[in-house]
C-alpha cells in the first residue's frame, strides 16, 4: 500500500454530499480540508473554513492562502446552488451566481491547486456535476454550468494528465440529502415521481456519490481520466425500469 500522504480540498464540505466524502476520505487517511460558509453539523472530519464561494475575490484570497500551507494532491469540486425558474423569469444576476459558485469557483480551486500537483507528479481532482445536464425544466443556468464541469474535466486532462494528475466527473441523480428531502418532502407526489423514473428503486444517498468518489481519488484509477459516471440508479436512462 502507498504510504504517500493525501490532502485534499472539498467545496461544499459542511453538510449533504461534500460533508459525507469527507467522512469517507478522511477514514481512509485523507487529510481533509473543507470549504462551506455554512456550519457543519457535528465534528467536521479535518479543518473547514468558512468562505463564500460567490464572492470571488475572498475565494481567490482564501485559495492562495491554503496553497502556501498544505500541499495539495487531492480535490472535490462539490459545491453548488439550486435556482429555479422558467427560462421566461431566469434573472440574469441569479445566472451570474450559478457560473460563479458551480463553474468560476471549481477554476479557482484548479487554478490555485493544480501547481502543487504538477510538483508532485500526482494529482486527483473530482468535480461533481449532476444528470441534470441532460436537461430538466426550470434548470437554465443549472444544467448549463454543470455540464460545464464536464467539459472542463476533458479539458484538464490533457493539461494535467501528462504530469499525473486525473480529472474526472461524477454526474448524480437524485441523492436524498436535506436539502433534497426540503424539496421533496417524504410521501410527496414530487418525490414519488422521482421515484417512478429510477430503475433501482430507490432515491440515492451520500454514500453512493461517496462510493464513486472514492474509487476516482485512488492511486490505482491512475489510468481514468475525462471521464464522467453517471451515479443515479439507472434515471439517466430515460424511464422506468419494466418487470
Amino acid at each position: 500500500m502507498s504510504e504517500r500522504e493525501r490532502i485534499t480540498l472539498i467545496t461544499g464540505a459542511a453538510r449533504g454530499i461534500g460533508r459525507t466524502c469527507a467522512e469517507r476520505l478522511a477514514s481512509n487517511g485523507h487529510t481533509i480540508v473543507g470549504l462551506d460558509q455554512r456550519e457543519p453539523t457535528g465534528q467536521f472530519p479535518g479543518d473547514l473554513y468558512h468562505v463564500d464561494l460567490n464572492d470571488r475575490t475572498a475565494t481567490e484570497a482564501l485559495l492562495s492562502k491554503l496553497a502556501g500551507r498544505y500541499a495539495f494532491n487531492g480535490l472535490l469540486n462539490n459545491a453548488g446552488i439550486a435556482n429555479h425558474h422558467a427560462i421566461e423569469e431566469y434573472p440574469l444576476d441569479v445566472l451570474d451566481e450559478d457560473i460563479q459558485v458551480i463553474m468560476t469557483a471549481a477554476i479557482q480551486c484548479v487554478k490555485a491547486l493544480a501547481p502543487l500537483m504538477k510538483a508532485e507528479g500526482f494529482g486527483r481532482i473530482v468535480s461533481i456535476s449532476s444528470e441534470l445536464v441532460l436537461g430538466h425544466v426550470g434548470r437554465t443556468g443549472y444544467a448549463a454550468t454543470k455540464a460545464a464541469l464536464i467539459s472542463l474535466a476533458r479539458t484538464w486532462s490533457l493539461e494535467l494528465t501528462p504530469h499525473g494528475v486525473t480529472v474526472n466527473c461524477i454526474a448524480p441523480g437524485p441523492i436524498d440529502t436535506e436539502f433534497f428531502q426540503s424539496r421533496n418532502p417524504p410521501g410527496s407526489a414530487q418525490r414519488k415521481s422521482k421515484l417512478t423514473k429510477i430503475p433501482a428503486g430507490r432515491i440515492g444517498r451520500p454514500n453512493d456519490i461517496a462510493n464513486a468518489v472514492e474509487f476516482f481519488m485512488r492511486e490505482e484509477s491512475e489510468w481514468i481520466t475525462g471521464q464522467t459516471l453517471f451515479v443515479d440508479g439507472g434515471s439517466s436512462i430515460g424511464g422506468s425500469a419494466v418487470f
